[in-house]
């Protein structure tokens, strides 16, 4: 007996946009109540056999599915080759990246036209000398569908590289360790390593992460090259199932550092990286609510924390006795400016900060105590530091782009106060930012904070709301959306759609605070901010809601099913990748990668009142019997973040309940994990697929692009 049947979802045709496709069967997942009582409620879960991977008739559910989804886009697959060519024809294809000086080394990586993945290579002394490939990412992907790397860290006499490996896109890393002087993979591999790895100055020493049974990067252990892993010492264990490990070295090199951190709360502990075998250190003992991050100089830490400074203040401490009662302060907090992060210098100290929505980098010059900014050109764009591995040094690198700028490399010379371009990547096919234009705009939430949103578009524009609109968001974790360049994008602009970045509390766009008010108790702001910026771009005339297309992955994709409970009237069509929607089911499950860690983060559905809340967003359990829009949902089957159950189940109720004839789709990656396919000519063919989808949704699949 399989638990789903092939019926048909409507007896008339589908409507695609404005397309006709000739109807269909959709797979309709059987209904298999679980009855559960939570707090006096009566919750009956009719997919949760969904949750079952080793069942055949999940697997069977989720092939029928994709053949589905497949049948109702075969239309659009010429559509899908001319958005892959089109984006692929912009991309230098055999392309190199800016060395980085490391010792005397020069290290780059460089991609090869028809190779799906980058080469690293070095060069030492001169970046005229002969190269040396150390890794061939290709090579370890050879006779793989997938295959990523975690992490790839080179010992301090630059003779051996430790990297860990996932082949499944499950997240389960294997370390392994190559002698850079034979060419020759060591026998040392350690299974299931998270995140970070990290040298001791003996070239020897190697420290990583391990995990839990949930995943959970819970132990740092020591180990000796060439020597048996399983005599491996662990140096750390952490017992809290909110808290996560990981391990590092400071810029000079002078200390390898262990953090534990929870969403609220942070702890590292520090040892001599001469001297890998003493006991570690701490810096400050954990405290409720207060989180700390240290930088080494000089025989001093800097330390950022938002410790009675809600946008984070710099504290120093010795090196020789950092507790938290020999800190002192050294910058300020302040109302209007988060200190976002923090490099030490040998002579300089580098603050990143936010204030008005943008991101700004403040230089110190230590030996005057004297401040100044570094001055950008456009009102609005973003940067990132990039690859800054030199200590003592008087240039920052890092990376400058904006929605019409290409990701640009800067040098900049803390001394002299200049730039220096390294390199602009190319795009092809003769882009000119000038046919583009580029503003923000605000929109007034509920509560009358100011939601700053971005856009992107091809001039000319006139605001007559009939242009279509792509508007993506993401709104938690802190993490903020910066308007970024993507070529790929281009494929939609040039055909007429504005782009567009919704500024969402849960970010941290607005400062500390903006973060604090898009979670836990106060997660709805998220979803009303998303929906007072659509409402805006539609009121003044940027588009209308049958124009409106709406994106978000991830927790971005709890976004998309929110807003599309609440106000379904508003959006044309939806695309969730990778959607976190079964948020109280979830949540209530420790044993599931992430949930015990996130109980900071969204609440944890054991307590009354956070389930109360919770239940009012949760996307799967608000389905409604009404109109919905079009939606694309994705997933991976080994994604280890959002399980790719939740958006299977998420689908299904959906389809027993709305009463429109909108085109319901979802689309499993059976190889891959949260990040889809690890190939880059693959993963553009996964653009290519969403891209037709909007462009169909919104009618415009015969549109030609403006050249």
């Amino acid at each position: 007996m399989h638990r789903f049947r092939l019926v048909p979802s409507f007896a008339v045709a589908f409507v695609l946009g404005a397309a006709t496709v000739g109807a269909q069967s959709a797979p309709v997942a059987a209904v298999v109540p679980k009855i559960d009582t939570l707090h006096g409620d009566v919750i009956t879960d009719n997919y949760f056999w969904l949750r079952r991977r080793e069942n055949p008739d999940v697997i069977s559910y989720l092939q029928a599915e994709n053949r589905y989804t497949d049948t109702v886009m075969a239309g659009t697959r010429d559509l899908q080759e001319r958005l892959y060519q089109e984006m692929l024809g912009r991309i230098q294809q055999t392309d190199l990246s800016v060395p980085v000086k490391r010792g005397p080394w020069y290290y780059y990586s460089r991609t090869v036209e028809g190779k799906q993945y980058p080469i690293y290579a070095r060069k030492r002394g001169s970046l005229e000398s002969a190269e040396e490939v150390y890794l061939d990412h290709n090579a370890l992907a050879e006779g793989k569908s997938y295959l990523t790397l975690g992490v790839t860290t080179i010992s301090p006499d630059h003779r051996f590289l430790a990297f860990t490996v996932d082949t499944t896109g499950s997240e389960h890393f294997t370390l392994m360790v190559k002698d850079l002087t034979t060419g020759q993979v060591l026998p040392d591999r350690i299974p299931d390593v998270h995140f970070s790895v990290a040298w001791a100055a003996d070239n020897r020493t190697l420290f990583y992460t391990k995990t839990d049974s949930a995943q959970r990067s819970d132990r740092i252990l020591r180990h000796i090259v060439g020597t048996d892993a399983s005599r491996d010492s662990v140096v750390f264990h952490e017992p809290n199932v909110l808290f996560n490990v990981g391990v590092g070295r400071t810029r000079d090199d002078q200390f390898v550092m262990i953090n534990s951190e929870s969403f609220t709360s942070s702890e590292y502990w520090y040892v001599p990286a001469r001297t890998p075998l003493v006991p570690f250190r701490v810096i400050a003992r954990r405290r409720p609510d207060v989180i700390y991050s240290p930088e080494h100089r000089n025989g001093q830490f800097y330390i950022t924390t938002n410790g009675g400074a809600t946008n984070f203040k710099v504290m120093v401490a010795p090196a020789a006795n950092p507790s938290s009662a020999n800190w002192r302060e050294y910058i300020a907090h302040s109302d209007t400016v988060l200190i976002d992060g923090l490099d030490a210098f040998s002579n300089h100290l580098v603050i990143y900060e936010r204030s008005s929505g943008l991101r700004k980098i403040r230089i110190r010059d230590l030996k005057t105590s004297s401040d100044h900014y570094i001055t950008f050109p456009e009102p609005v764009y973003t940067y990132s530091p990039a690859g800054n591995p030199e200590f003592d040094t008087n240039l920052l690198r890092f990376t400058y782009q904006s929605l019409i700028t290409p990701s640009s490399v800067f040098d900049y010379d803390m001394n002299a106060r200049s730039l220096d371009l390294k390199k602009r990547t190319a795009v092809l096919g003769g882009y000119d930012p000038s046919q583009y234009g580029t503003e923000r705009t605000w929109a007034r939430a509920p509560d009358g904070k100011m939601v700053p949103v971005s856009l992107v578009y091809r001039k000319p524009f006139v605001r007559d709301g009939t242009r279509p609109m792509l508007l993506y968001s993401y709104g938690s974790y802190g993490a903020s959306t910066d308007p970024t360049f993507s070529s790929n994008n281009l494929s939609l602009v040039n055909r007429g759609v504005v782009y567009a970045l919704a500024h969402i509390r849960g970010g941290q766009e607005m400062g500390r605070a903006w973060y604090d008010e898009g979670k836990m108790m106060s997660k709805m702001n998220t979803f009303t901010d998303f929906i007072a910026a659509a409402e805006h771009l539609v009121r003044d005339r940027f588009t209308s809601p049958d124009r409106l297309a709406i994106r978000g992955g991830s927790a971005g994709g709890l976004l998309m099913g929110a807003v599309v409970n609440m106000r379904p009237d508003l959006f044309k069509l939806v695309v969730a990748d990778v959607p976190f929607v079964d948020v109280i089911n979830t949540m209530l499950d420790a044993s599931i990668p992430l949930t015990a860690q996130e109980w900071e983060q969204w609440g944890n559905p054991s307590v009354p009142e956070h389930y109360a809340y919770m239940k009012r967003y949760s996307p799967y359990d608000n389905v409604e019997r009404k109109a919905y829009p079009m939606m694309l949902v994705t997933t991976g089957l080994n994604d280890p973040r959002v399980a790719f159950w939740e958006p299977a189940k998420w689908v299904a109720k959906l389809r027993t309940m709305k009463t429109d004839q909108n085109l319901l789709l979802l689309k499993t990656n059976m190889g891959a994990g949260h990040g889809g396919s690890s190939g880059r000519y693959d993963a553009l063919r996964e653009v290519a697929f969403r891209y037709a989808f909007i462009l169909r949704g919104l009618g415009l699949d015969n549109v030609q692009p403006t050249r």
